[in-house]
């Protein structure tokens, strides 16, 4: 998360939030976000019922949930989704923010 933390000005600067789920308890991720001083919200999923929401997979021989990127619009429609194939499969900033610059692209394209 802390390369999340290094470009978010980048990531609000295109009018794009940043959302972490996490799988712990609320009091741990309310710790971790306060600790790390991270500037975007981390919403607590210890049911698992938004990682299920988005499908994100679950894999015990690579311990546990597999990370997952899921870019929504303002409609909250999924317009672009990495599903990891390993823990380390984590899309950089700059690819994520590539994908971020032609999703709006699009969208201006199409609301002229």
């Amino acid at each position: 998360m802390a390369q999340l933390r290094q470009d978010y000005a980048q990531f609000t600067a295109r009018n794009t939030e940043i959302l972490v789920i996490c799988p712990e308890e609320l009091a741990d991720v309310q710790a971790y976000w306060q600790r790390e001083s991270l500037p975007f919200p981390g919403l607590a999923d210890p049911s698992h019922a938004v990682a299920d929401r988005y499908g994100q997979e679950v894999n015990l021989l690579k311990l546990g949930r597999v990370p997952e990127l899921v870019i929504l619009d303002r409609d909250g429609v999924v317009r672009y989704q990495h599903n990891a194939a390993w823990m380390n499969d984590i899309p950089t900033n700059r690819a994520v923010l590539g994908i971020v610059d032609s999703l709006n692209a699009e969208g201006a394209a199409q609301n002229p």
